[in-house]
């Protein structure tokens, strides 16, 4: 099985001259994380911003990781106080569009972070896996936190830049959280890993 990851077009974000010198090809034991991306995040009334493009992406996205033998690995939360999300409700269930298959691994969680309390760190462990591309809801909530705890793992994280989303909050809009985090995160400081931030369009899986 290939579990390959190439990063075609080098590296976001203002890297260090560590980074500059790898130049702008890295192969290395990768998974796709489908983060949250559950029925209740899409309800018809205020779905999360530009929903459909979302869906479609990482859509696209798990495809192209089955076709190449990568892991896709699905982390679905269980809200301790939103009854639509709660533990078994209709709209705790990963969304259809991109639900898994059978022999996908679904991490359950409960807590913000998708690490805390869950399988997700052996998952990936015994996997040999040290990147995770990473994709789903809510860019400043779970998907924040993931790719940070990630980092702190160890792990190198690719954000995809157009397969996150939100809402808007606190009078800042969808569209300009999901910019703020894009750029925040490439910056955020390891002394040998990295997040990086690349659209749909420029991941590649072989």
């Amino acid at each position: 099985m290939r579990t390959d990851f190439i990063l075609i077009t080098g590296y976001a974000g203002n890297k260090s001259d560590r980074d500059s010198e790898k130049g702008n090809r890295m192969t290395e034991k990768i998974a796709l994380l489908v983060v949250d991306v559950q029925v209740s995040m899409f309800a018809d009334l205020e779905p999360p911003f530009h929903s459909q493009e979302l869906l479609a992406n990482i859509r696209l996205l798990i495809d192209r990781a089955k076709s190449a033998g990568v892991d896709v690995i699905y982390v679905r939360h269980a809200h301790a106080r939103y009854e639509p999300m709660m533990f078994g409700a209709d709209g705790w269930q990963i969304h259809p569009s991109i639900a898994p298959e059978p022999g996908d691994v679904i991490v359950d969680k409960r807590a913000c972070d998708a690490f805390h309390g869950t399988s997700l760190q052996s998952t990936i462990t015994n996997a040999g896996i040290g990147h995770l591309i990473v994709t789903g809801m809510q860019t400043e909530l779970c998907v924040d936190t993931v790719c940070r705890s990630a980092l702190h793992r160890d792990l190198n994280v690719t954000l995809v830049s157009d397969a996150h989303s939100t809402w808007e909050r606190k009078g800042m809009g969808a569209e300009q959280i999901i910019e703020h985090h894009n750029s925040t995160l490439a910056d955020v400081p390891h002394p040998s890993k990295d997040i990086f931030v690349k659209p749909t369009s420029e991941i590649a899986f072989a």
